[in-house]
């Protein structure tokens, strides 16, 4: 319980600052720096894969769609899609992703902090 508490009342903290960044990320595409931008962009790819793809929120959704390509339908359309625009982008983004995948789970990080009992 303690958990779902704190994560809405962050949430409802975090949402009005991710539609202010959205918005920063549209100015910085058009009239910003585009490394502000890209650092954006970045960051809204891997919360839509950790909320939308149930993924991990360091990974992308290419890197998590290159992992999951022989299970998962939604995998495939997004390896297809990508593929029109660069060649072997989720083979690529997953390459580059995998040592950070490993760390991130062989440290733990994607398990329970807030109300977890100490051992």
């Amino acid at each position: 319980m303690k958990e779902r508490l704190a994560g809405f009342l962050l949430m409802c903290a975090v949402v009005p600052l991710a539609i202010l960044g959205y918005l920063i990320i549209c100015y910085s595409g058009f009239i910003g720096k585009p490394s502000r931008g890209r650092a954006g962009v970045r960051a809204l790819d891997h919360f839509v894969n950790a909320s939308v793809f149930n993924g991990y929120a360091w990974e992308s959704v290419s890197s998590h769609a290159w992992r999951e390509r022989e299970s998962k339908w939604w995998a495939v359309w997004v390896i297809k899609i990508t593929d029109t625009f660069q060649k072997d982008h989720c083979m690529r983004a997953n390459k580059r992703e995998q040592e950070m995948i490993d760390l991130m789970l062989h440290k733990g990080l994607h398990e329970q902090t807030v109300g977890k009992k100490k051992q």
